[in-house]
């Protein structure tokens, strides 16, 4: 089983919605983690993106990479620039590192729920498929 983990600044949005797409479309085949290089906890409005194309984030928690340091990764994702140029070396990870920046959505409008968490939440969806399809099977 590959043991993935997904990295953003506070770990409590895009990294969240990453985290929820990966297990949602691999059925859980893999071990799916998920940290930030701060904790902001999980944004209700992750979930609430999430919860509309029936992905359940509700009992995800916020963590801090350092939760992560010593432990063996198939790949690292970061899907901020912040995570992607501040991200610690994981002394015992031989892992693929991929990056991709998304814009944090509960920066955008004030941080109130609307169309960019959607925008956002779709494009996020993509490029986890495309990671399935090109790294996974």
């Amino acid at each position: 089983m590959k043991n993935i983990l997904i990295l953003c600044t506070g770990n409590s949005c895009r990294s969240q919605i990453a985290h929820g797409f990966l297990n949602h479309l691999t059925d859980n085949s893999v071990s799916v983690f998920s940290a930030g290089i701060e904790k902001h906890g999980l944004n209700r409005n992750a979930v609430k993106c999430m919860a509309e194309i029936g992905i359940d984030l509700s009992d995800y928690n916020s963590n801090l990479v350092d939760e992560y340091i010593n432990d063996k990764f198939d790949f690292v994702i970061t899907v901020c620039d912040n995570a992607n140029e501040t991200c610690p070396i994981l002394p015992n990870s031989n892992a693929k590192k991929i990056h991709k920046n998304f814009e944090d959505p509960s920066k955008l409008n004030n941080g109130q729920y609307g169309v960019e968490f959607i925008e956002i939440r779709d494009q996020i969806n993509k490029f986890i498929i495309d990671f399935i399809k090109t790294e996974l099977i």
